[in-house]
């Protein structure tokens, strides 16, 4: 059997495990996965955007990535930092300064998403933000991301939200 540079290598998994590997990322899972390095490191280095651009660029394993989406996320997430606090703080049982960063940085992608990114559905926003709070966040800072966003897309996305089939609860 012949393997392909995209074809995972059977080493790469733990035997029973089923963790996505990371073949199966789409181009726009590794663009987040970036995006929340660099936002990781604007929010605990100061560091410019150029700078964190350019250095994330040269990661291993970039060139896999959406980078128009990368693009877009880093620049726009830096440039509207003081309006997508301003919509995060007001859903937080604590000061934003409080957040870990990798929470902060994933609430930021995930605001800005829901706001610029129309293209992609709410609940894919959504449960991508919760992936990477569960790949790089504390452990439960998925729960955590998974409830501010929800209430934010009840905001940034009515009637994509209102037309979505509700969770049902079967009767006891």
């Amino acid at each position: 059997m012949t393997m392909s540079a995209d074809t995972p290598s059977p080493a790469r998994t733990k035997a029973g495990d089923t963790p996505r590997k990371a073949a199966d990322k789409s181009a726009r899972t590794r663009a987040r996965e970036f995006a929340l390095q660099a936002l990781y490191q604007h929010l605990v280095g100061r560091n410019p955007a150029v700078d964190i651009d350019a250095f994330t660029r040269d990661l291993a394993g970039f060139h896999k990535a959406d980078s128009v989406h990368f693009d877009a996320l880093l620049h726009g997430c830096i440039a509207d930092s003081t309006a997508l606090d301003a919509l995060i703080a007001p859903r937080l049982d604590r000061p934003l300064t409080e957040l870990s960063p990798i929470e902060h940085g994933v609430l930021w992608i995930g605001a800005y998403e829901f706001q610029r990114c129309l293209d992609v559905p709410w609940r894919v926003v959504l449960n991508e933000c919760i992936e990477l709070a569960k790949s790089f966040g504390g452990t439960d800072g998925h729960k955590y991301v998974n409830g501010v966003l929800h209430q934010l897309a009840s905001q940034l996305r009515p009637a994509e939200v209102a037309t979505a089939p509700a969770a049902r609860k079967s009767a006891s």
